[in-house]
Parts: C-alpha cells; structure tokens; sequence
C-alpha cells in the first residue's frame, strides 16, 4: 500500500484583533473629519449666498413700508420690470392696504440649472393689524440679487 506524503500544513498567520480594530477606527475617524469639514463648507457656502439676498429682501420691504415706491421698483428684476412698469408699480403698492411692519422669517435656498434660487417667507402686518404671510423669489443679476416674481 502506498501512502500519500502529506503536504506540509501552511499555517495562517492570525490578524491580530487590536491591528484591525485600529484601522477600522481610523478609517471611521478619517470620514467623521472628511463628513464634518464638507458640511461646514457646504453651510459657509449656502450662508455667504443667503445673506445678501435677505439683505436686498429686506431693503426692498423697508422702501415699501416707508413709502418709497421708487427705490422698491429699482430692486426688482428685470422680468418682473417688464410686467409691471412704474407706475402700474406705484399705483398697486400705494393703494391700501398699506404695510406698516414687516418681519423676515425664513430663507429657503434651491438649485436649479446651476443657479441659486432664493425664497425669502415674510410676514407682512398691513395698516389694520391683519398679517400675511408673502414669499418673495429672489435670484442673482450682475449687481446683486433683486426680487422677481409677485411682489405683492
């Protein structure tokens, strides 16, 4: 009878547990920093875009509650321009009820075509004491951002 020679056994080496343990923690630690540092530049980003269109929101209200209807048609974009003219402006926004206060409550920012899209909600107290609530579109022109859309 003949007997096989057996093959000499190859022993595995052992991963050490505290090795893997590292690595993964690592791996773990380097995605927290990479997630933390994306969302703070993404936040920086989105802040550096929202602050000036709530500021030219914001002008834009404080000429119509002062009166100012002239200044409040300047800062509109050139397509609501276009569907409006001044006068037709100065007429609507005249006439009562007249907004005697206003607060800015939220900025929404959205994407689309790879331009930012700004909504501004707003509550408007009118002479009378009735509040609304009004959103206001703003997008990006060569001098900065303007309101477009239905102003009223």
């Amino acid at each position: 009878m003949a007997y096989e020679r057996a093959l000499p056994y190859r022993r595995r080496r052992r991963r050490n547990l505290r090795t893997v343990l590292g690595l993964v923690g690592f791996v773990v630690l380097v995605c927290c920093v990479g997630a933390a540092g994306l969302g703070l530049w993404n936040y920086q980003s989105v802040r550096r875009s929202t602050d000036p269109a709530r500021a030219a929101a914001d002008a834009f209200l404080r000429d119509l509650t002062a009166g100012d209807h002239v200044a409040a048609y300047d800062r509109l974009c050139p397509a609501t321009r276009q569907r409006w003219n001044r006068a037709e402006f100065t007429r609507r926004v005249a006439g009562p009820p007249k907004i005697s206060r206003y607060d800015i409550r939220d900025v929404a920012v959205d994407a689309q075509d790879g331009r930012l899209r700004i909504t501004i909600a707003a509550e408007l107290t009118r002479e009378g004491g009735v509040v609304d609530r009004h959103e206001f579109s703003m997008v990006e022109a060569d001098d900065g951002w303007r309101v477009c859309g239905d102003p009223f």
